[in-house]
C-alpha cells in the first residue's frame, strides 16, 4: 500500500490533519493510512524525520505547514504551493508536477494560491527588509526552515515531493523580537516571551497582529488538509516529475 510521509515542523500544525495513532520512531498513522512526523523546527531535524518515515514505508514525502510570506501580494492564510524549493546553498529542487496541479487546483475558492519557488532558510526572516531582500535574490513568494531538506531526502529515495505551506506573517510583516528571540531554538518558550514582553510592552500589538494572522493561517491549512490529497495522483504517469 502506497503512503504519503508527510513531515509537521510543529504539533498545532500536524493537528489539523486530524486524529493518529502512535506508530514508534517518533512517527503516526494518520486515519487515511499516511504516515506523520512532527519533526521540530530546521533542517536538521526536518531531514531526519523525512528519512524515518522512508524507513517506515513511506512512497511519497510531504513538507507541510506553515511560513512566512515574501510576495506583498500574499495575505495571510494564502497557500503556497511551490513548483520548486530552494535550499540555503541556492540549490532548486523541484516538486511533483501533477501533484501540485491536482492539489493547487483543488485549494478552496476564495484563497490565494502561491506557485512560485518556496526558500528554505537557516533561521527566520524577522524584518520585512530580510524578507525584501530575499525575494529580490530569489524569486521566492514565501519562506520556511525545512521543505529543501525534505525535498532531498525525497530526491536521493526517488520519491514524489511537494511542499504545501500556508503564510502567517507578510511580506509586510516584521516578527516581534519577543517571538523571535523566545523561539530560536526551535520551539516557543512561554517564559521568555513574557519576559521579553514585560521588558518591552510596545510590542503587545505587533504581537497580537500575528496571534490573528495565525489564527487564519490555521483554518486555511484546516481546509487543505480537509481536501484529503496528500498522495500523488495514483494513475499519473511521471508523478514523481516536475
Amino acid at each position: 500500500m502506497n503512503a504519503a510521509g508527510v513531515v509537521a515542523a510543529l504539533a498545532a500544525e500536524a493537528r489539523v490533519l486530524g486524529p493518529s495513532q502512535p506508530k514508534g520512531e517518533g512517527l503516526a498513522v494518520l486515519a487515511d493510512g499516511n504516515l506523520l512526523a512532527v519533526s521540530g523546527m530546521g533542517s536538521k531535524a526536518a531531514r531526519s524525520a523525512a528519512q524515518r518515515l522512508i524507513d517506515a514505508g513511506a512512497t511519497s514525502l510531504v513538507s507541510w505547514g506553515l511560513a512566512g510570506g515574501l510576495d506583498p501580494d500574499l495575505e495571510a492564510g494564502a497557500v503556497c504551493v511551490p513548483r520548486e524549493v530552494i535550499a540555503p546553498d541556492g540549490r532548486r529542487l523541484p516538486t511533483a508536477r501533477r501533484w501540485r496541479e491536482s492539489l493547487s487546483s483543488s485549494v478552496p475558492f476564495g484563497r490565494r494560491v502561491g506557485t512560485d519557488a518556496l526558500l528554505t532558510a537557516e533561521c527566520a526572516l524577522e524584518t520585512t527588509a530580510d524578507k525584501s531582500a530575499a525575494r529580490r535574490a530569489t524569486g521566492a513568494c514565501a519562506v520556511d526552515m525545512e521543505s529543501s531538506a525534505v525535498a532531498q531526502v525525497a530526491e536521493a529515495h526517488g520519491v514524489p515531493f511537494i511542499a504545501v505551506r500556508v503564510i502567517v506573517d507578510t511580506a509586510r510583516d516584521s516578527i516581534p523580537p519577543a517571538v523571535a528571540g523566545a523561539s530560536r531554538t526551535g520551539k516557543v518558550r512561554v517564559g521568555r516571551l513574557i519576559i521579553a514582553l514585560i521588558r518591552s510592552p510596545l510590542q503587545l500589538a505587533s504581537l497580537l497582529r500575528l496571534a490573528r494572522r495565525y489564527r487564519v493561517a490555521l483554518r486555511s491549512l484546516r481546509a487543505m488538509a480537509a481536501l484529503g490529497k496528500l498522495e500523488p495522483p495514483s494513475a499519473a504517469p511521471g508523478a514523481g516529475r516536475a
